[in-house]
This record gives C-alpha cells, sequence and structure tokens, in this order.
C-alpha cells in the first residue's frame, strides 16, 4: 500500500493546571474504593496531572494493518511490524508497505493470541538479526508464549535460519494473556515478560517457581541458554515472579528495566524489575474481579509494591524511554500505550517515583506500542482491525 496522506493537527488549547485539569483521567473513582483500598505509600497512584501543552501532528504513515502489536526500527528508518494473525512486514520511511515475510513458525492466532513483539540487534545492518515472541501451538487446544530468532533476508521478504530459543512451560488450554515484550539488557541477554494465561487455575502458577507463567525470564540473547536470577529452587532462567500480563518494558538510560502489567479490573501497575524480585499476583493486587469481588490484599509480606498502579484500567501496553531532540521537556520521560485510555500517557519519573503523569493524543486509537525515531518523533500502532502506524511530530 502506498502511504497515506492523511495528517491531523492536535493543538492543545489549554495550558498549565487549565489543561491538567481537562485532561480528566483522574477524575473517576477507583473499583477499589468499595474495599477501602489505599496506596502503600504516596505518590504510588494517581500522581499530579502534567499539562498536555504541546502541539502534535499525527501522520498515518500506514493503515489496514490486522491488529499490529510489536514494532522496531530499522537502521535506515524503516519499521519491522507484527500483525497478530502471524504476519511480519517491513514498512519503509514513505509508507510502503512490504508483503509479509515469509519462514515464520505458526502461531496460534485466537483472541489475545497470535504473533507478538519484535526486536532486532544493535548491529542489525551487519547480522539482520530479529527476535520475536508468539502463541506458539502445542497440541490439544494448548500453547504458551515462545521466543524464536533469525535472519531477516537482505530484501526483507525471508526470515532465514530460524529457531526457536525458548519456550514457556506448562502450556495452557488459554487464549488470553500471553504478556510477551522483549527487553536487551545489553549483556547478551534478553528480558521476556510473559503472563500467566488468565485462567483461575493457571493464575496460581504465577507463585510457582517451578512454572514460567507471570513471570520475567532472562535468557541468552543467541542459544536461550537460562540467565535467571537464581532463585532458590526456581527454574533457572526465572528473573522474577508474581506478574499477571506484563504488556509494555523498556530500559531506562541508566541500565534499570521497568515493565507495565494488566491489572484486573484496576490495578495496572507499573513496575521496576529488580532480580529475584515477588510481585504478588495473585495474592496482591489493587484491582478487583471483574465481577466486582475482592481479588486479594493490597499489600502481602515478601512481596514488592508497584512503583505506580493505576484504578481504573488504562490497559497500559508498550513502553519507551523518551530519548530524542523533538520533545527536549519529554527527555528521560516513560511513554505508554494505552488500549483502552486510547491516547499515548507520560510519565515523569524522578529516581524510583513517579511524579506526574498526561495523557497525549486522547482519542487516537488503542496504541499498542510505541518508539521513538532518529529525529526525535514518537512512532507508534493502534491495534485494531484498521490498524495504523502513526508519526507524530511537534506542531510549534
Amino acid at each position: 500500500m502506498n502511504r497515506i496522506s492523511q495528517t491531523t493537527t492536535l493543538l492543545a488549547t489549554l495550558l498549565g493546571a487549565g489543561c491538567a485539569v481537562a485532561q480528566g483521567f483522574n477524575d473517576a473513582p477507583p473499583n477499589g474504593a468499595t474495599y477501602d483500598q489505599e496506596p502503600a505509600f504516596a505518590g504510588q497512584t494517581r500522581a499530579p496531572a502534567l499539562p498536555d501543552d504541546v502541539a502534535l501532528t499525527q501522520t498515518v504513515l500506514a493503515e489496514g494493518l490486522d491488529h499490529p502489536w510489536g514494532l522496531a526500527a530499522l537502521p535506515e528508518g524503516s519499521w519491522l511490524v507484527t500483525e497478530r494473525p502471524g504476519r511480519m512486514r517491513v514498512i519503509g520511511v514513505d509508507g510502503t508497505m512490504g508483503d509479509p515475510v515469509q519462514g515464520l513458525p505458526q502461531v496460534d492466532a485466537r483472541d489475545q493470541g497470535g504473533l507478538h513483539d519484535v526486536s532486532v540487534a544493535n548491529d542489525f545492518d551487519q547480522t539482520r538479526r530479529v527476535w520475536w515472541t508468539y502463541a506458539e501451538p502445542r497440541g490439544d487446544g494448548k500453547n504458551a508464549t515462545a521466543v524464536a530468532t533469525g535472519i531477516l533476508s537482505d530484501d526483507g521478504t525471508q526470515m532465514q535460519d530460524v529457531t526457536r530459543i525458548w519456550q514457556q512451560d506448562p502450556a495452557w488450554a488459554s487464549t488470553k494473556h500471553f504478556g510477551a515484550r522483549i527487553v536487551h539488557d545489553g549483556k547478551g541477554h534478553i528480558h521476556v515478560g510473559v503472563g500467566e494465561r488468565s485462567n483461575p487455575e493457571p493464575r496460581q502458577l504465577a507463585q510457582d517457581p517451578q512454572a514460567t507463567l507471570g513471570k520475567t525470564i532472562r535468557i541468552d540473547a543467541t542459544d536461550g541458554g537460562p540467565a535467571g536470577a537464581g532463585i532458590e529452587g526456581a527454574l533457572p532462567e526465572i528473573w522474577t515472579m508474581g506478574h499477571r500480563n506484563i504488556q509494555g518494558a523498556a530500559m531506562e538510560p541508566d541500565g534499570g528495566l521497568w515493565m507495565s502489567e494488566h491489572g484486573p479490573k484496576g490495578g495496572d501497575e507499573l513496575n521496576l524489575i529488580k532480580p529475584g524480585g515477588n510481585h504478588g499476583w495473585p495474592l496482591a493486587t489493587y484491582g478487583t474481579d471483574y465481577s466486582g469481588a475482592q481479588m486479594g490484599q493490597t499489600q502481602v509480606e515478601g512481596t514488592v509494591q508497584p512503583v505506580y498502579y493505576w484504578d481504573p484500567s488504562p490497559a497500559l501496553s508498550g513502553m519507551v524511554f523518551y530519548d530524542g531532540q523533538m520533545f527536549p521537556e519529554w527527555q528521560g520521560d516513560a511513554l505508554l500505550g494505552g488500549l483502552q485510555a486510547s491516547a499515548v500517557i507520560r510519565l515523569d519519573i524522578e529516581g524510583e517515583e513517579v511524579t506526574g503523569e498526561a495523557r497525549h493524543l486522547q482519542g487516537i486509537g488503542r496504541v499498542r506500542d510505541i518508539e521513538v525515531a532518529q529525529d526525535g518523533a514518537l512512532v507508534l500502532i493502534t491495534d485494531e482491525d484498521n490498524g495504523k502506524l502513526i508519526r507524530v511530530t511537534r506542531n510549534d
């Protein structure tokens, strides 16, 4: 398809505190109020609203994508995009959409499952190395998250030397909560955040050190060899445990690993991932069941509190720390996709504390992943039947 010549300018008409009030994302009462839930410390939720005072222009580079999920920048400025039904494509700087890459393994593309995240090597221009996560069919209606790697052909049409380097265990007959974001640690390993498969029975395995449901793992990027945190009694690839459904992950400039995950009804979390941590699920959560019933306690001894949580849930997705020239006032801020929020969520983080939150591009669609282009622009994908690749620049 050709580049879509569609540009929309979003002008902020209110500045400062007035604009912060206009955003209104802190207005709705929390679901947890029914059970008198309170944050564990000041600033853990509902940080002050930051002004949305930067005028933005969004340009649709490509459309017609079928529920795009993962996004990775290529050195020449093009983009590698996954679509949940099992396709991966190269989309050019001008929005030209390539044919689906051939040679990928079969995926279980039911409900939330399919082809998920994608990542490329820092030396991609020499190695053409790519990693991706996917819902792997395992027989009898069961599936599980898997990680594969391969070499993208020079013309971008074939994935060669494909090897599955890790698979989640046990497999489960579920179509939900695959998680699956990939983050490189700069030391030859990748971190992957994987979900607990949603159903009440496998959910409990998030606390089982001999299962990789509801965990973050760390493996050798080349062969998948385990490189976990050395938790006593745990599988050797486990880095942290007690997660529900990790949907966003990024390494900040000083090397801290951050991940965001979906809570149930409320209780979406931002976590700083440190080796050996137990993040509590399903014992500890700030969310409630979709029925309205209480899920667990908000504080459980021996578990790690989220740095920040949301109630109601914005349904967090892809995540990046801003490091570019186009938006100097955002330097170092975390940018997260909002599915339910239909926005880009910006967090000002000081140390291990969220000190402010803003919502940009409200109404843009279900933002599944977000990256920073070479010139500092934002590039994002919307997870919809007619998904889009959108470039966001400033207009002031």
